[in-house]
């Protein structure tokens, strides 16, 4: 595992190099539905760009039915963003493991993605039947 010192000088590195996160507001409503249930729903939601990866919709959870999400220990690190928490997805007997990611305490630089919800869609590498319809976000 890198030092904290390494992981900046790394980040500071790919900053230097071009590389970008860039947040904005989401045009239009965002709806994201899961096995036939609406997930979360908001006019407020954010859309985060970064470089070499596609775009992310965060939905303020506020907007979400917390109800289906269950928190897992599961945690990832990104130097760019911080520690991720986890949520598992669940309605009745059907899971979506760790499907739900959130930037509890965000870096600075993203801070306003604290408060949001990112969903897994197969767009970003994973299959649950998540559906994440956010207008003029392509």
């Amino acid at each position: 595992m890198p030092t904290p010192e390494e992981t900046q000088r790394k980040v500071d590195e790919l900053k230097r190099a071009g590389y970008r996160i860039d947040i904005a507001p989401c045009p239009g409503l965002v709806r994201v539905t899961w096995r036939g249930r609406l997930v979360a729903q908001s006019d407020r939601a954010l859309v985060l760009r970064e470089t070499r990866h596609n775009p992310v919709i965060y939905v303020p959870r506020a907007a979400a039915d917390m109800s289906l999400l269950q928190r897992t220990t599961h945690v990832t690190h990104c130097p760019f963003k911080g520690d991720a928490s986890y949520f598992t997805l669940v309605n009745g007997a059907a899971r979506a493991e760790n499907a739900v990611w959130s930037y509890e305490s965000p870096i600075a630089d993203v801070a306003a993605i604290r408060q949001h919800l990112a969903f897994y869609t197969a767009a970003l590498g994973a299959d649950f039947g998540i559906a994440v319809e956010a207008p003029g976000t392509a």
